[in-house]
């Protein structure tokens, strides 16, 4: 028996990068995973993957930045598996630039990828969240708590939902709903190809992370979510989690 035995997890974006790292740790301790993504091939070939191990689990094609999809994908795992216990918002989308440089196209990508997704999805799937009494993973970064250049678009968006977290672990103590984030430094794929067209500036990064290395989206960031997707973490709420090796110290 795994720790998520079974319990039904959502994961946006998980066809790759973190959220796959997230869902390959997730069903190894016994989870059903559904991975809702845009891009069909990675996803359809990460369901293969899941199913290897979780036969139940599946991959949604949904675009987050249309409102309808969202609801929609909620009742679809409810009518497939009855309940959800676990709901992981990490699919998000920005460009890099400077506050003078942003667009209201810029913000629209940035919040209706990140922002609004983890907005309406929390909010429809709260009755199944209650029923279970479940967890919310949310996803912050040091973009936003350091407030880093040409990440205007992703910082304001990440630290909207660092808030929107906040008061959701306030509002939804009472139904025994946890809600937590984690803020990654992860070697994602796209870090890797940062790393090829940059390794200098790579290096430099790298080497003021204090355990001198960028996490494994599976061993380091995976199984922090799997610690609290679990009834291990089920006292810890309203908290931002730094899996950053030691990069951000929060006081």
């Amino acid at each position: 028996m795994g720790k998520l035995q079974d319990k039904i997890v959502i994961i946006t974006g998980g066809a790759a990068g973190i959220g796959s790292g997230i869902a390959k740790a997730m069903v190894k301790e016994g989870a059903i995973v559904v991975i809702v993504d845009l891009n069909e091939d990675t996803g359809k070939n990460m369901e293969k993957e899941l199913q290897a191990i979780s036969p139940k689990s599946m991959f949604k094609k949904a675009n987050l930045m249309d409102r309808d999809n969202l609801e929609t994908i909620i009742y679809t795992v409810v009518e497939k598996y009855g309940r959800i216990d676990v709901l992981v918002n990490n699919a998000h989308a920005s460009k890099q630039k400077t506050i003078s440089e942003t667009t209201q196209e810029d913000l629209d990508l940035s919040f209706g990828t990140g922002f609004y997704p983890t907005f309406y999805l929390m909010q429809a799937a709260l009755p199944y969240l209650k029923e279970s009494k479940g967890h919310v993973i949310n996803f912050a970064s040091g973009a936003g708590l350091n407030g880093h250049e040409t990440q205007a678009a992703y910082a304001a968006a990440k630290e909207a939902i660092r808030g929107l977290s906040r008061v959701a672990a306030n509002e939804w103590g009472r139904f025994g709903i946890n809600v937590n984030l984690i803020s990654p430094i992860a070697n994602s794929p796209g870090v890797e190809a940062w790393a090829k067209a940059q390794p200098k500036y790579y290096e430099e990064v790298k080497s003021r992370i204090p355990m001198g290395y960028f996490g494994d989206i599976e061993n380091d960031i995976g199984r922090v979510a799997v610690f609290l997707a679990s009834e291990d973490s089920k006292y810890i709420s309203g908290q931002t989690i730094m899996v950053d090796g030691g990069s951000i110290m929060l006081r």
